[in-house]
């Protein structure tokens, strides 16, 4: 298991960063969102994110050419579902003290924010996982989900 402080720091940092520059284009800024941000950026997705990618790892290791590079990538679009966007999303709420809008609509968002990001998220975990060496692998996907963060929160308004 790998959960350390270049991770836990990194992790809150970009996460909260870029959710923190969505809730400021949104005119939705709150310190609890913030405080929030950087404490899920530094636990759930600083302990989740590079383990999978290490597990991402494990199970192609014995793949290789276009099967070991598809495979891959997939796998790390897997891991950011509908279910994951979902999550994000209520924890945004939570942190905005708005539980009272957690509905079954966030899954309808999330599904279509997954759909429609597809192509830039393929693109984007195929870089991440064939280019960068395992070590940079978090940082490089939190930069990207930093600014997914931003697609996120506008998701709901596009979406909804």
């Amino acid at each position: 298991m790998i959960y350390n402080k270049k991770n836990i720091i990194n992790g809150a940092l970009i996460y909260s960063a870029g959710d923190t520059i969505a809730s400021f284009l949104l005119d939705e800024f709150m310190w609890s969102r913030l405080i929030g941000m950087l404490f899920i950026g530094a636990t759930v997705y600083a302990f989740e994110i590079p383990n999978y990618f290490y597990w991402i790892e494990k199970k192609t290791i014995n793949l290789s050419g276009i099967s070991k590079t598809l495979a891959k990538t997939a796998l790390a679009i897997l891991y950011f579902n509908p279910l994951w966007i979902t999550r994000h999303l209520f924890f945004i709420k939570l942190f905005s003290g708005n539980l009272q809008e957690v509905s079954n609509n966030i899954l309808i968002i999330a599904l279509w924010s997954f759909l429609v990001n597809i192509p830039i998220s393929f693109i984007a975990n195929y870089i991440i996982q064939n280019k960068f060496k395992i070590k940079w692998r978090f940082i490089a996907s939190a930069i990207f989900s930093g600014l997914m963060a931003i697609y996120y929160a506008f998701s709901e308004n596009i979406f909804n």
